[in-house]
């Protein structure tokens, strides 16, 4: 019963073609002269225009500590901003088409069911990602952009984030924020999901959720250059989008 999680990788995956295409043309050409976006800024994007981007920052700015509830709050955005509900309802959808988790049935009442659970694991994962682990270890758990550099040592340093994240004193530890945060969320989730509790489904699951991220910070990483892409063939044509 392991297809959703080779189907909401491969999902995934897919969202990063187009990123890094974009990103190629805009970093491997010239040197871009627009100067690097503030933190603040890039903070309140929306990665695609649809995904939120709460836990970004830009390494070229002072660094600036987070507070406890400014951590909390990243969580709290991350948790209940729109998009998050249309992106559990898509994976209910192919659970429910899959018949993931098979005990939860079928019809409204199943649907409903892996619906919750789609976004109990966002939420969950969110708390203890975001907010209760960074708080405790004194991490902060934004995503610090690069900003510069080739293309190649961008997505290498985006992907080492994974295992690598700032303290709130601004220097460089192991992540127990995201390895200790998912490792906890899929701890609860075995409360909630009776059919898949083996050691193959934790250790699918830890490595869905950590690509999943992986494949996030890329994304990050590479926005801001493709927005400024975007807009530069956008100005070259007049405005006129032709």
């Amino acid at each position: 019963m392991q297809n959703y999680h080779t189907t909401k990788l491969r999902a995934a995956t897919a969202l990063l073609i187009v990123p890094l295409g974009l990103a190629w043309g805009q970093t491997a050409g010239a040197p871009d002269s627009a100067a690097p976006a503030p933190a603040t800024d890039i903070t309140k994007q929306r990665v695609l225009g649809v995904l939120p981007n709460y836990r970004t920052a830009d390494s070229q700015v002072p660094f600036v500590p987070l507070t406890s509830a400014q951590k909390f709050h990243i969580f709290y955005k991350d948790s209940t901003d729109w998009p998050v509900f249309p992106t559990a309802l898509a994976y209910a959808g192919i659970y429910h088409l899959e018949n993931q988790n098979p005990s939860f049935g079928q019809g409204a009442k199943g649907f409903a069911h892996r619906f919750a659970t789609a976004y109990a694991d966002q939420v969950i994962g969110n708390f203890f990602s975001e907010a209760v682990i960074p708080v405790a270890f004194h991490h902060d758990p934004r995503y610090f952009r690069k900003g510069e550099g080739s293309v190649s040592g961008r997505m290498w340093y985006s992907v080492t984030r994974l295992l690598v994240c700032k303290t709130d004193r601004g220097g460089w530890t192991f992540n127990v924020s995201e390895i200790g945060g998912n490792a906890a969320q899929i701890g609860v989730a075995m409360s909630y999901y009776p059919d898949t509790r083996t050691w193959e489904d934790v250790g699918n699951r830890m490595m869905l959720q950590v690509g999943t991220d992986g494949i996030s910070n890329v994304m990050k990483e590479f926005w801001p250059d493709i927005q400024r892409k975007l807009k530069r063939h956008h100005a070259a044509h007049g405005g006129t989008g032709s």
